[in-house]
């Protein structure tokens, strides 16, 4: 089962208490692509400049990622430089040039129609609903957004959240979204904006899952809300990607898998935190380019151990 993803392949320069890289691989379509690859075939739609060389698509070929849907453009690739500090909770933004990511209009090839899966990483809604809306026979949409498309273009992002099976987002813009303080009512106004589901990131902290009526066709109840806890990580190194690391390890499972349940879904999540945990171990795309599948698989054990409580020992 193929997953289309759309969104961006860039260059990041980090700046973490544990060093610094300059130009590195990065962008939400990379970290996403690289993750969800260990899961199920991946398509990327995105645009790069000049600056895009052999070795760097040769990071994507080597995982089997389909990339004939990135288009070369003159000039250079979208860069972001940013630090972290302290508890690396969140990144100082230092720079943002959208070099030729600033006329970025997606163009599906014939050979991605037939994808079965999409996801809207963090773009232009107008583009997420453009690309959407050519793609009307997939069987389940995700999407992604941000604190600057929902503050400054909420009308369109309103129109995008309305055709969303899942909406993937942090705690803190799911309150600036809804309005809402207390996450349980932030997720509850969120569904009624549109989309089945509701995967809430917490950083460090997990996720949590929220249903609506509609997230399992045919199931007479919705299901409880669902947290997922993260894994403790002894060193990290750089958190950038990890939330769209996340969303491939999460969304490049529920592909995998012949029908979308409930069990898919927690399990999607335990793998989601899987890869998110991996990208922070390392600078950039380092660590998600050289895990194995076995190591994929120790790790969810240990996230099942984390979760387990044990009736007995109540």
């Amino acid at each position: 089962m193929a997953i289309l993803v759309v969104g961006s392949v860039a260059f990041d320069s980090i700046e973490t208490p544990h060093g610094k890289v300059d130009h590195c691989l990065g962008g939400a379509a990379t970290h996403f692509a690289l993750a969800a690859s260990y899961f199920t075939d991946v398509r990327v739609i995105a645009v790069v400049g000049e600056d895009f060389l052999p070795h760097h698509e040769a990071v994507f070929r080597a995982r089997g990622i389909d990339i004939q849907g990135i288009e070369r453009a003159p000039g250079l690739s979208f860069h972001w430089t940013g630090a972290y500090a302290g508890t690396m909770s969140e990144a100082e933004t230092l720079g943002t040039d959208l070099n030729v990511f600033e006329r970025f209009e997606p163009k599906i090839p014939q050979a991605y129609t037939d994808s079965e899966y999409l996801f809207l990483a963090n773009i232009d809604p107008v583009l997420q609903a453009r690309v959407r809306s050519q793609m009307q026979n997939v069987r389940m949409v995700c999407g992604d957004t941000m604190n600057y498309w929902i503050s400054a273009h909420a009308e369109n992002l309103a129109k995008v959240l309305r055709d969303l099976d899942v909406l993937l987002i942090n705690d803190g813009e799911a309150r600036m979204l809804s309005g809402e303080q207390n996450s349980v009512r932030a997720a509850q106004k969120v569904l009624a904006m549109g989309p089945k589901s509701l995967v809430m990131k917490h950083g460090e902290y997990g996720a949590t899952a929220f249903f609506g009526a509609h997230s399992f066709p045919g199931m007479a109840a919705t299901p409880r809300p669902f947290r997922a806890p993260a894994l403790p990580l002894a060193e990290v190194v750089d958190p950038t990607g990890a939330g769209d690391s996340f969303a491939g390890g999460f969304y490049g499972y529920i592909a995998s898998q012949p029908k979308l349940t409930p069990e898919v879904f927690r399990r999607a999540m335990f793998y989601g935190g899987v890869m998110g945990s991996f990208a922070c171990e390392r600078f950039g795309t380092e660590r998600l380019q050289g895990v194995t599948r076995n190591e994929i698989d120790a790790r969810f054990e240990i996230f099942r151990e984390i979760s387990h409580l044990d009736s007995s020992a109540v």
